[in-house]
């Protein structure tokens, strides 16, 4: 039966035509913004998959800074204590000098005595942000609760001196926790550096004394404590060193990843959305023909009156 009044034809073409313009101005969209999952709207699951990991990115962000700074940190230590060593055996050498009774000896020990000077000064100085961890000003470490935290692992029970760098964060489900790496701080100051005189005594590296025979002796002796605590400083610095970089390499790679995994799950794949955007205007301009073909029907009935 046609009708005048309604025209079926016409609203199943109005019909198509409106759901190719919402797909045609969605397609539009994800190209100009270049995200197929833009809001929540869009795929709720999928967006909030996202948002968690852009959160692990922006996290990530901050402890590849802390990492950065803890390697400065610990760099500066490192070659401080690699310059407290070569001190060290400058000091041995007028040490070994003064073995022999024919030298002047005073003199000696003014040149031990610029040496430890210049020790001193070089360790006090080697700080980041107010941060030594050559000297006995390193601040002492606790947990959130203030509870002890061994940094050194010797299992004291009293609070060790030196810092914890944010290394990683682990997430299980929706708990995330903070791993770290601890960093004892080592005492390489003057009266920190201490050797065994040969007799079960220490003496103190600001103690030697090399103007006598019997403090010459006994400072041979301790020098060589006091260049075994100063290298192994270095090598236990490098060794952290070592590992920041590494774990700093880790968490650059592994923010790349996530941020891969983000865009394969809300960016817009442009080869399938530019060949859907054809199809779409090709079915538009097929749409607004069929309506206006459809809108025509009417006019037909006009046939019937004529005599």
């Amino acid at each position: 039966m046609s009708s005048i009044l309604t025209n079926n034809s016409a609203m199943v073409a109005l019909q198509t035509l409106k759901s190719i313009n919402g797909n045609l101005a969605k397609t539009t969209d994800m190209i100009s913004t270049g995200k197929e999952v833009a809001t929540a709207k869009d795929n709720s699951a999928v967006w909030a998959i996202s948002k968690v990991m852009e959160s692990d990115v922006q996290g990530f962000k901050a402890v590849s800074k802390s990492l950065s700074l803890g390697e400065s940190t610990v760099s500066v230590a490192r070659m401080t204590a690699e310059k407290v060593t070569d001190d060290l055996k400058a000091i041995k050498e007028e040490i070994v000098a003064a073995q022999d009774g024919t030298v002047d000896r005073v003199t000696l020990q003014e040149r031990v005595k610029s040496l430890v000077a210049q020790i001193n000064s070089n360790v006090n100085s080697a700080q980041i942000n107010g941060v030594n961890l050559v000297n006995n000003s390193a601040v002492t470490v606790n947990d959130v609760d203030g509870n002890y935290v061994d940094l050194d692992g010797d299992a004291a029970t009293t609070g060790d001196t030196g810092i914890q760098v944010i290394s990683a964060l682990d997430r299980s489900g929706s708990a995330v926790t903070a791993s770290k790496i601890n960093v004892a701080a080592i005492n390489l100051t003057g009266l920190g550096l201490e050797g065994d005189d040969g007799t079960g005594t220490n003496i103190a590296l600001d103690a030697i004394d090399v103007s006598t025979a019997g403090g010459a002796l006994s400072a041979l002796s301790a020098i060589e404590d006091m260049i075994d605590t100063a290298s192994g400083a270095a090598a236990t610095f490098g060794s952290i060193q070592s590992r920041m970089e590494t774990q700093n390499e880790y968490v650059s790679k592994l923010s790349d990843s996530l941020k891969s995994g983000i865009g394969n799950l809300v960016d817009t794949d442009m080869e399938e959305a530019s060949a859907r955007l054809k199809a779409l205007q090709t079915q538009q301009q097929l749409g607004v023909q069929s309506l206006s073909i459809a809108n025509q029907a009417p006019q037909a009935l006009l046939s019937l009156f004529r005599g």
